[in-house]
């Protein structure tokens, strides 16, 4: 896998703009790309963001699903 260089962005301002979404606020769903989250924060910094909310993060077909709600999460298939 290709380690793509994390760019020069805040990453505080870049998480607020994230989980200051709508979605975000009312428990529903947050997607970005993974390549955008590599780029802008790194992977390392996303997942920590998410784990310190209690959402629930899931990466399929080269995008980051954020369930932003710390509930109980059950995969049916």
């Amino acid at each position: 896998m290709q380690m793509i260089p994390v760019a020069h962005t805040d990453t505080h301002a870049w998480l607020d703009t994230v989980f200051q979404a709508k979605a975000a606020q009312c428990g529903g769903i947050v997607r970005r790309a993974v390549r955008d989250v590599e780029r802008e924060i790194g992977r390392d910094a996303f997942i920590a963001a998410v784990r310190r909310r209690r959402f629930h993060l899931v990466e399929c077909g080269g995008q980051f699903i954020v369930i932003c709600n710390p509930g109980h999460l059950k995969v049916i298939c």
